[in-house]
């Protein structure tokens, strides 16, 4: 379930290694590392450059970019 559109960050994604599923979303100064099952929908790539909005998740004592949805 996605959360509400109000508590949702918006930032672009500037790394994403395909092989690896790992990548990292920026939005204002901050890095925000994901997974690429964090992606919504039924894909697991995504296109650096994209423009996303996404929540926080809180994991390994950092914080996460969770349900990723290209804007």
């Amino acid at each position: 379930m996605a959360a509400p559109r109000e508590s949702r960050i918006r930032g672009s994604v500037t790394v994403f290694d395909d092989d690896r599923g790992l990548g990292e979303i920026t939005s204002g100064s901050v890095v925000y590392p994901f997974h690429c099952v964090s992606i919504a929908g039924d894909g697991r790539t995504i296109e650096v450059g994209a423009a996303v909005s996404f929540v926080l998740l809180h994991k390994l004592g950092r914080h996460e970019a969770g349900d990723i949805t290209p804007t």
